[in-house]
């Protein structure tokens, strides 16, 4: 028998997939007037017309234990954030540049959700939290105890992270939750929470760290722009996309050779770096060593 829950789920994705999905030149035409005169049925137009990216993203976030209209509701945040800063005279499309908001808002909301224990908020540990399960699966690591020592040195190589995060991070995804009132049976009448420490980042800590994301997306955005019509479509084929575009598939959309569109895109991908480094430095904003993953 199917669950309200699922007809509703099924309800909800049968009826965005009833908004067209915009031409090149309409979308262009919809953000201007949301940009220059606040239109908010321009901006309708344009978050309607990409709910179904919302959906689709979010179905791959569907083994976190949490509920998928929770996640798309999430995403959807992520797609007004990205509509809300969304330049049209950059030179690309809506859905490259939305991806990484839906994305971003999406994987938020699982690790705020994840667990009572707050897990970490770096790059490379976001990237540790939601890449462990797919690799320890790829290399046969059973859950239940720690990593064998082999498994933990791949997956640290692989991520470009230390091997203790690696094992401090499946700790905290396979361990419980314990509650803060447990009793520490060595310690008498004490409990877990008398154990806590004050947590290391305030408020405005946070703050500055979520402006400065802001900004480096929008060094990506504006270094895009940058690029040639053919750089920047591979760029964001190779680079920004998922899944990326092989390089068999673009060289017949070209009509030239495979290593030819590698050399494009490792151009591309250094122009891009070069815009951010220097735009950074201009601004005063610790550059990123390349465009984010």
């Amino acid at each position: 028998m199917v669950s309200a829950r699922n007809k509703g789920l099924s309800a909800y994705l049968a009826e965005v997939q009833k908004y067209p999905v915009l031409a090149a030149d309409e979308e262009f035409m919809l953000a201007k007037r949301w940009r220059e005169h606040a239109d908010a049925e321009a901006a309708r137009r344009l978050i309607t017309s990409h709910l179904r990216l919302v959906a689709k993203i979010a179905m791959g976030y569907r083994g976190y234990g949490l509920p998928i209209e929770d996640v798309i509701s999430e995403g959807s945040v992520g797609l007004m954030k990205a509509v809300k800063r969304f330049d049209p005279d950059r030179g690309f499309r809506l859905s490259t540049y939305a991806m990484w908001w839906i994305r971003a808002s999406i994987q938020e909301y699982i690790l705020r959700a994840s667990s009572l224990v707050k897990l970490g908020t770096t790059a490379a540990q976001k990237k540790l939290f939601f890449n462990l399960r797919r690799l320890k699966s790829r290399i046969d690591a059973i859950d239940g105890g720690d990593l064998p020592s082999e498994a933990v040195e791949r997956i640290a190589r692989e991520l470009d992270v230390s091997e203790k995060e690696v094992v401090d991070m499946d700790r905290r995804l396979t361990g419980p939750d314990q509650s803060l009132n447990a009793p520490l049976a060595a310690d008498g009448d004490v409990e877990w929470q008398d154990r806590l420490i004050e947590p290391g980042d305030d408020q405005e800590t946070r703050v500055v760290e979520a402006q400065e994301l802001d900004k480096r997306r929008e060094l990506l955005q504006a270094a895009i722009g940058e690029l040639n019509d053919r750089e920047r479509h591979i760029f964001v084929e190779r680079c920004l996309s998922d899944p990326p575009k092989t390089l068999e598939e673009l060289s017949k959309i070209y009509g030239i050779s495979r290593e030819r569109v590698r050399q494009i895109e490792v151009r591309a991908f250094e122009k891009t770096r070069q815009s951010m480094l220097t735009t950074a430095v201009e601004t005063g904003l610790a550059a990123p060593a390349s465009p984010p993953a």
